[in-house]
């Protein structure tokens, strides 16, 4: 109350949070012990799921899923962030805007990004979820969707979990039906981007954005 929230470390942020410790240990320095386990990272602290918190002795399910709720709301928080000036002008912008909500899911995602004719996001649409091949991705869906919205410009982004970024032969045919069908509805395709937790694969930036009906 005295200093403010901005002079506790982070270990006594979360002691706050959990409110107590174990019979051996206070809630700081319990707190401290699973940030050091952690790599004293945020980051590492917030792929924890609350069962593997549950393994530290002192914290219980309740303490656990604050400790993971919390994590949440900072993420949710860095989303929101990024997301007031949702303007995309290059790779790295759709890399930015989607890292904090798809670079550290354990499951395959897909996303399009519907832009005005500033390349202003004026909607996102979930195109699929899981393994994605060409009967998942339902571009008739997002089209219409896309007309909708009256988006002059699509940007595709999915995520690899396991942390390479090279696109598949099922990403290059999703990449090619899509190109087909924005060449179609004139709509423009901006990129398809492939994200991990550090790292992405735009297909503009390799040139490998295909012209409808071209080979990759």
């Amino acid at each position: 109350m005295a200093k403010g929230a901005e002079a506790l470390s982070s270990a006594e942020l979360l002691a706050v949070l959990i409110g107590s410790g174990s019979a051996t240990e206070n809630a700081v320095e319990l707190m401290k012990r699973v940030m050091k386990d952690s790599q004293n990272s945020l980051d590492a602290l917030g792929r924890k799921s609350w069962q593997e918190l549950c393994e530290y002795k002192g914290i219980g399910a309740a303490k656990a899923i604050t400790i993971v709720a919390a994590c949440e709301l900072g993420r949710r928080r860095a989303t929101e962030a990024q997301r007031r000036s949702p303007s995309i002008r290059c790779s790295a912008d759709i890399f930015d805007y989607w890292q904090h909500r798809l670079g550290e899911l354990p499951h395959e995602e897909c996303h399009a990004m519907l832009l005005n004719n500033a390349n202003t996001v004026i909607s996102t649409y979930c195109v699929g979820e899981g393994g994605l091949t060409q009967t998942s991705v339902d571009t008739r869906k997002l089209m219409r969707q896309a007309l909708i919205c009256h988006a002059v410009s699509i940007a595709l982004v999915h995520n690899h979990p396991s942390g390479a970024v090279q696109p598949s032969g099922q990403d290059d045919n999703i990449t090619r039906q899509l190109a087909d069908a924005c060449h179609f509805m004139g709509i423009r395709l901006l990129d398809h981007v492939v994200i991990s937790r550090n790292n992405y694969y735009s297909y503009l930036d390799n040139d490998r954005l295909p012209t409808p009906s071209s080979t990759l």
